[in-house]
């Protein structure tokens, strides 16, 4: 009796440990990223994501830093070599779970980045598999502001090139910041984004 005892205090110290030291590890990537370090928070991410192999949320802040990184980038190959990177991060998640709403919203993200730097050229290409990924994330999780949000806010840009009215869109950015403050994190390391820029959104709807 003793024998077992003690053997299931050592595997109960050995899952605190690990738990410790993951958590330890998503806490500093995630400082290091609002923090502006980049490069460094994708760096420990993957470390995390090779270290913990069953854990999709450290594959999931490769792909998120590295796609929001690439919109502030002018330059083409740098932009690549970042989607790259986010793509096969993502990727990974993808072949395990294809219907996580949350990995379904970055793939989105990462073609809208590639439109953005190309419009001319990925636009037309790219334009028709993001409205499916969105419907596809919004079958899945109706009620998740992040799904909502993304997809208003490229179905903003497509009216604004088109000439269309917004406003429908706009209300929609409306719902999901409602959606944002009554949003409870399953995790402590959940996605949480997404208020910040949506507020930002609404206040310019209809300018």
């Amino acid at each position: 009796m003793r024998t077992k005892a003690l053997i299931f205090s050592l595997l109960l110290s050995t899952a605190v440990f690990a738990q410790s030291k993951f958590e330890t590890g998503m806490k500093k990537g995630m400082e290091l990223w609002n923090s502006g370090k980049t490069t460094e928070a994708s760096a420990l991410f993957e470390r995390i994501a090779a270290a913990e192999p069953n854990e999709w949320l450290p594959n999931y802040y490769v792909a998120l830093v590295n796609t929001t990184s690439a919109f502030y980038i002018k330059d083409k190959t740098q932009i690549t070599a970042l989607l790259t990177q986010a793509q096969n991060a993502l990727d990974i998640e993808m072949a395990k779970n294809a219907e996580n709403a949350e990995l379904l919203v970055v793939q989105a993200l990462i073609y809208t980045a590639y439109i953005v730097q190309d419009p001319m050229t990925n636009g037309q290409k790219y334009s028709p598999i993001i409205m499916g990924l969105y419907a596809k994330a919004e079958k899945l999780a109706p009620e998740n502001p992040r799904v909502v949000f993304s997809k208003a806010d490229f179905e903003i840009g497509g009216a604004k090139f088109w000439g269309k009215d917004t406003k429908p869109m706009c209300e929609q950015v409306a719902r999901s910041i409602a959606m944002f403050e009554n949003e409870k994190p399953a995790t402590p390391f959940a996605p949480t984004w997404g208020k910040e820029r949506a507020e930002q959104v609404l206040a310019s709807c209809g300018k």
